[in-house]
């Protein structure tokens, strides 16, 4: 039974109204369908479509919010909104350039973006930068991951006799429209995590499915089948970024690889 209005503390009667008022405020009822999310079909009786309901315009906005919501949660891009393109740093012509063509692809991810260059020079920013852009335009699937990261998670995820959770995460790696690879060439080369990346890659390159990889490795450290792929000029661009590691930008005392 519910209490008299008169038996409740005044404190909690207090709290219980502005928390109402707040919910209010911040969801608003629909003045199309008073809050109903659905309308009934406005025709005459005989019609096909009589007695029938359909969405209001405000329950498609929703489920659009939501499904976007989805998308960053599957994306990993949490916590990495301030990564844009227009915040991006340019103190060098090669990273000019490279912002240039970061653009041009969030436009239009076709084929694959290699960024290249020492630890510092942005690719990171840049490809989730990247990433940002195209799903808050687009709206399609879009996955960002560091690779060992990535392999870690595989691997505990892997059970022979359990593999659902493990084959339903590989088959969004490997299907996601774009996918960003970062720090490509630094995961743990054990011939499992070997050939699993490679199947990823391998899928996403007969596929043709748009891709971006960053690495601070030589080509020496990437695991030839799928350097050859990376590399590929009908499939791929690849940019060498430079310059100073801008994490320690505002240390005097630094110069990339001695100390003064």
């Amino acid at each position: 039974m519910r209490p008299a209005a008169e038996n409740i503390p005044p404190f909690i009667r207090d709290q219980s109204a502005t928390f109402e008022a707040e919910i209010q405020r911040a969801e608003p009822v629909c003045p199309i369908c008073n809050g109903a999310g659905w309308l009934r079909v406005d025709v005459p009786l005989g019609h096909p479509s009589f007695g029938r309901l359909m969405k209001c315009s405000c329950q498609k906005e929703i489920e659009t919010r939501q499904a976007m919501r989805n998308l960053r949660d599957l994306s990993q891009l949490a916590g990495l909104e301030d990564k844009t393109l227009d915040q991006f740093e340019t103190n060098r012509p090669d990273q000019s350039r490279a912002l240039e063509l970061a653009r041009s692809y969030a436009e239009d991810p076709v084929g694959w973006l290699v960024l290249s260059g020492p630890c510092g020079t942005g690719k990171t920013h840049l490809a989730v930068a990247i990433a940002n852009a195209y799903l808050s335009r687009a709206g399609r699937t879009v996955i960002f991951t560091v690779v060992p990261d990535l392999l870690d998670h595989l691997r505990a995820t892997f059970d022979p006799s359990r593999g659902v959770t493990y084959d339903q995460r590989f088959s969004e790696i490997r299907n996601s429209y774009l996918l960003v690879l970062d720090d490509i060439g630094t995961e743990n080369a054990t011939p499992w995590a070997r050939e699993k990346l490679f199947q990823i890659v391998n899928h996403r390159y007969n596929e043709q499915l748009p891709t971006v990889f960053t690495t601070n490795q030589p080509d020496s450290a990437i695991d030839e089948r799928i350097l050859s792929r990376m590399l590929d000029s009908a499939m791929s661009r690849r940019i060498q970024m430079s310059g100073d590691d801008y994490r320690r930008r505002n240390d005097p005392t630094y110069t990339r690889g001695r100390r003064r």
